[in-house]
Order: structure tokens, then C-alpha cells, then sequence
């Protein structure tokens, strides 16, 4: 008798296929019966696992962004000095947009037409990415390493510095036309970000 898969197993290929489709389809092209073929099971599997396909995106946008490995980083860089520490965490979430950089490129292109449902569910992703950044702006609040400042606005900056890096050399393709050191430029950007660009404070 044929062993059965694991339904965890299946889960996963379901998953896998989903993040695979959206990325070369994109979220409106990629159909559930088409998904369910890549992960090889029965389209009914399919929503066994996922009652919709928006929960489908909803598990996968949490399943394969850098918010699923957020707390594994924040504690690897606890005890990490302070600029070290962002240099870190800077580095690992331009290395994870590279990475899914196909996906990243389908989203933007889904986002411009932007479907009332996927507007939500990329929103509610953005704010738990930049839920984050701000732990680990506290955490080195807390370790006396940051000043005081809003969390929040502190975490979009820092976001938008990292993706805008990213967007220009990796969609835009700018590494093509100039190469650039990328740790040097992650290391400056850190630098500016903590310490600014004044040679001092106003009076």
C-alpha cells in the first residue's frame, strides 16, 4: 500500500507552487486549479488546506517574507554593538528581497492595479515587516545604543532606504550601468541613518 504524504508535507508544496505561480503570473493570473497541478494534488486539496484564494496569498505572504525570520535575526544581533547590529539587519533584508526578487517585481506590478483584496492583505504584510524594524529599534533603545525618536516613522525610513538600494540595483538594474561596493553602501547608509549628516547640532 502507497504510503500517504503528510498533510504538513502537502501544506508546503501547496505553498511552494502558490509562490512560484504568483511570481511568474502574478496573483490574478495564477488560478488555484493551475497551483494545485503544480503541487501535484487534487484542486479540492487545494482548498482543504486554503478555504480561498486570498488566504492562499494571505499564508504565503507570511510563510516566504522576511517578517518569518524577524525573531531568529533580532536575536542573533542582540548583543551586536549598535551600528553592527543595523548594518546586520540592513544586509539580511536587502539579501531577502534579492532573493525573492521575482516575487517582489509581480507584487509591484499587482500593486499598480491594485485589487481591493490584495491592497489589504500587502498592507497588512507592510505593517507587520515594519512591526520589525521597530523591535529592533527598541531593543537597542533598550540596550541605551538609540536616542529617542518615533519608532515608526524611524522604521519606514529605514525600510525605504533598504528598498530603494535594492529596487535601483536589482529591478531597475543599475549594477549594470555601476558596480558599487554593496556592504560599503549598506555601511553608510547605517552610518547616516544613525548619526546623521550635520558636522554638528544646531545651536
Amino acid at each position: 500500500m502507497a504510503r500517504t504524504q503528510p498533510e504538513s508535507d502537502t501544506r508546503e508544496r501547496i505553498l511552494c507552487a502558490a509562490l512560484k505561480l504568483f511570481a511568474e503570473m502574478g496573483y490574478a493570473g495564477a488560478c488555484t486549479k493551475e497551483i494545485a497541478r503544480e503541487a501535484g494534488v487534487a484542486e479540492v486539496t487545494l482548498f482543504r488546506h486554503f478555504v480561498s484564494k486570498d488566504k492562499l496569498l494571505e499564508e504565503v505572504m507570511s510563510r516566504f517574507t522576511f517578517v518569518s525570520v524577524m525573531p531568529q535575526l533580532l536575536a542573533e544581533i542582540a548583543a551586536l554593538p549598535c551600528e553592527e547590529a543595523l548594518t546586520t539587519l540592513a544586509g539580511r533584508f536587502i539579501d531577502y528581497l534579492v532573493l525573492r526578487k521575482d516575487w517582489v517585481r509581480i507584487m509591484q506590478a499587482e500593486m499598480q492595479r491594485a485589487p481591493a483584496k490584495l491592497f489589504t492583505v500587502y498592507h497588512a504584510f507592510l505593517d507587520d515587516l515594519l512591526g520589525g524594524f521597530v523591535a529592533c529599534f527598541r531593543q537597542l533603545q533598550q540596550r541605551g545604543c538609540l536616542g529617542d525618536f518615533d519608532l515608526e516613522q524611524g522604521a519606514r525610513m529605514f525600510h525605504g532606504i533598504c528598498f530603494n538600494y535594492f529596487n535601483q540595483e536589482e529591478l531597475q538594474g543599475r549594477k549594470n550601468y555601476k558596480s558599487t561596493d554593496r556592504e560599503l553602501v549598506i555601511r553608510e547608509f547605517v552610518r547616516i541613518f544613525l548619526y546623521g549628516t550635520c558636522s554638528r547640532r544646531s545651536e
